[in-house]
């Protein structure tokens, strides 16, 4: 064997590959000896955090994951679901957190092509991208440059390969300083009939390599991204993989014009952990063994070492499991098409993984094990504190209720992302029917008249912080509430989970019970999750993240024509508030900005509610009588009647029912939304209110150059977009572009 493959295995080595000194004696019983040095790297990448969720998996199993619209749930390389007319679409959220904290640009850039990698792998033309971004506090000297490459590198990649960005989120607290996030969400559509799955069938079929080259890059990337990070944070660069978007939009048409052909049996995407886990996951699902010779992988570096190449994490590539006679027609495409296109092995009857290089076998260890016997750890863990109710009047009032709302405006967790959107395509396609800044970003379904997708990510940090259980309901709570403001019927969820230290109980604890509110709310709402990523250890000298569990949300719109938005509210029109008066100012912006202050309980969610309300509000839309509509959620009702009126253009005259002032104009209570309708319609829309039984307000009309509630608002809305518009532009100043270019 190679010099690089007789190094000797010491407890210094096993413990730099993330395994523990029990870890590594089951592996010496599953291998049946002492493994070498290429071994070792592969049992590390197939067992550490990020591809065998061995903290997560017991968890993982209670979420609601079925539904007569699921084609596909969690398990293979995105989920899919039915959409009608022989269609579906196809979805996933991941994180490229570590990555992008230790080299911005590249981190985001690569996060969304292994995002698009998984959507098109199934079969699916990808049709919109979203994002949900985490930063430390502004003033922080890391954060304006973190900022500006993560935001160039998302557009940078998803401008190039071609897809809409059509939606996300983006905000700031302390406890992101030394730890960002980067999660990246990714939807297809694609005909039912024609999904591709990573489940290997058949003995002695070609095992081919697709794509680019491979390269050094992102070796040890799924390692470095189960660890804590520390003062060696910058010795971790060489682990970023680097992305090409142009390479990666020839294998899209690549291998739709591929799986055209019915040439594919079996496809993977190769991202986390590259070779290794991409051949793995397919023999192993397929019970087959897989043999690979490593001298026949298109490489773009001399002298590579066969642990390198195995868990190199190079972008742009796939595994594909070929129909032998479509062999020459198969090579004929990728090579029109300028990439790759390699036999490197085959499948086998003995249920093994056999390497070969340079003649020698490297590795040779047991499939199955590799995967289905990873550790599944339930880790220690405690039920997480909850907070004593707060009343509103212990709270302090403003001594200015409308420089309050112009102050909250201009915050940097309520202000205008236009200057995020804009740096991304938000067009491209030519489907897109709502610009970022509503409450989801929409898409028309392709060779449909009428039908359209919407797409939201939600999720409140400091909600799960304060109450993990009410924070997980409210993540999905909102994300269904941001759908259905749009006209449309929800239909399954995504999550990526963000975490601390999984073995520290506190932070176990808060996961396991934002599970646990996920899974209800999931239920409740019908929006099964079918996809998803779990990303652990996201602390630094040990200051974990807030708790970010992510929903990723998908709604079917039947007639985009009768489609909400929030700025489309018309002078005259009749606002009714589809919810109560709000009360609950605990952990609210308000609360933080105003008072400076983050304590006490998260908002309750009461999820039947939620879909009595949700479900009113969603057919008074499809019933034509909505011509606008908005949930409420951060900064309460005056926050959602302002961002409506700068969207429209049109002010308002509001005249709140109130008892605490503060609480009623900046509450957080949920299963709320604003709804606009037609004066003609009005009287009409409260009597509905009143049959289905749902808790309304008529609280005012549309017009005017001025948002006035009560006697306690009065504020141009010129005023309020000035506010609005400033922030990131007066914070980003001239970096645009200028970090991202260095």
């Amino acid at each position: 064997m190679s010099v690089n493959n007789t190094r000797p295995i010491t407890p210094e080595l096993v413990a730099e590959h993330g395994l523990n000194e029990e870890e590594y004696q089951r592996i010496v019983e599953l291998t049946e000896r002492e493994p070498t040095f290429t071994e070792l790297g592969i049992w590390s990448a197939m067992w550490n955090e990020h591809c065998s969720y061995k903290s997560s998996k017991k968890w993982l199993k209670t979420l609601p994951t079925e539904g007569p619209q699921v084609v596909y749930g969690p398990g293979e390389n995105a989920g899919v679901v039915d959409i009608g007319d022989g269609d579906v679409v196809v979805f996933k959220m991941e994180s490229h957190n570590h990555p992008s904290f230790i080299e911005p640009y590249q981190g985001a850039a690569t996060g969304v092509g292994g995002i698009l990698r998984d959507v098109f792998t199934m079969g699916a033309r990808p049709i919109a991208a979203m994002n949900a971004l985490r930063f430390g506090e502004p003033d922080h000297p890391k954060t304006k440059h973190l900022v500006s490459g993560v935001v160039s590198g998302v557009g940078g990649y998803g401008n190039s390969f071609g897809v809409p960005t059509v939606g996300g989120e983006v905000n700031f607290h302390p406890r992101y300083n030394g730890n960002i996030l980067v999660n990246a969400f990714a939807a297809g559509l694609a005909k039912a009939d024609s999904i591709y799955i990573s489940k290997a069938e058949g003995i002695g079929l070609p095992v081919v390599y697709l794509g680019a080259k491979t390269g050094r890059d992102g070796v040890g990337g799924a390692t470095m991204a189960s660890a804590e990070f520390d003062d060696s944070i910058e010795e971790k660069r060489p682990t970023v993989q680097v992305g090409d978007p142009f390479t990666e939009k020839c294998l899209l048409e690549a291998c739709l014009e591929l799986m055209a052909t019915g040439a594919v049996i079996a496809i993977q995407d190769m991202g986390a952990a590259g070779l290794t886990c991409s051949a793995v996951e397919m023999g192993a699902r397929g019970d087959l063994g897989v043999r690979l010779n490593l001298d026949d992988v298109p490489v773009r570096e001399e002298n590579m070492t066969a642990y390198e190449m195995m868990l190199s994490e190079s972008q742009e590539r796939m595994l594909m499991v070929l129909r032998p006679e479509k062999e020459a027609e198969a090579k004929a495409i990728f090579v029109k098409w300028n990439l790759d296109f390699a036999i490197v092995g085959e499948t086998t009857d003995d249920l093994r993984f056999s390497i070969h290089h340079q003649g020698e076998e490297v590795a040779n260890l047991p499939i199955k094990e590799l995967g289905d016997e990873a550790p599944e750890y339930d880790r220690p863990w405690v039920e997480p504190g909850t907070h004593s109710p707060q009343e509103p009047h212990v709270f302090a009032p403003p001594d200015d209720y409308s420089a309050a709302l112009l102050h909250l405006i201009g915050s940097p967790d309520l202000c205008s992302r236009r200057w995020v959107w804009e740096q991304y395509d938000t067009l491209i396609q030519g489907n897109t029917l709502q610009l970022p800044g509503g409450d989801a970003g929409v898409v028309r379904v392709e060779g449909h008249d009428t039908k359209a997708l919407a797409f939201s990510s939600d999720v409140t940090p400091r909600y799960v912080e304060a109450d993990a259980y009410e924070g997980g309901k409210q993540a999905v709570a909102e994300c269904y509430r941001n759908l259905v403001a749009t006209g449309a019927k929800p239909l399954a969820s995504t999550d990526n989970l963000n975490f601390g230290n999984p073995e520290k109980p506190e932070i176990m604890g808060t996961f396991v019970a934002a599970i646990r509110g996920i899974g209800e709310a999931c239920l409740a709402l019908d929006m099964p999750i079918v996809s998803g990523n779990v990303s652990l250890y996201n602390e630094t000298n040990g200051e974990a993240i807030l708790p970010t569990p992510t929903i990723g949300g998908v709604g079917l719109i039947d007639d985009w024509n009768s489609m909400a938005r929030i700025g489309s509210a018309d002078a005259g029109d009749v606002l009714f508030l589809v919810g109560t008066e709000a009360t609950h100012l605990s952990q609210s912006i308000y609360q933080r900005e105003i008072l400076g202050e983050e304590t006490g309980p998260a908002p309750e969610v009461d999820l039947q509610m939620e879909r009595a309300r949700g479900e009113f509000v969603l057919a008074a839309i499809r019933s034509g009588y909505a011509s606008a509509c908005h949930d409420i959620s951060d900064g309460g009702i005056a926050i959602a009647l302002a961002e409506m009126c700068m969207a429209s253009g049109e002010g308002a005259t509001c005249d709140l029912a109130i008892t605490y002032p503060h609480a009623a104009l900046f509450g957080e209570d949920q299963a709320r939304y604003i709804v606009a309708v037609d004066d003609e319609w009005a009287n009409m829309f409260a009597a509905n209110s009143e049959g289905s039984g749902v808790s309304f307000e008529r609280i005012g009309t549309v017009g005017g150059d001025k948002l006035i509630i009560n006697d306690l608002v009065d504020i141009s809305v010129e005023d309020l977009k000035t506010a609005h518009e400033s922030w990131f532009p007066n914070f980003m100043g001239q970096q645009q572009f200028a970090d991202a270019a260095e």
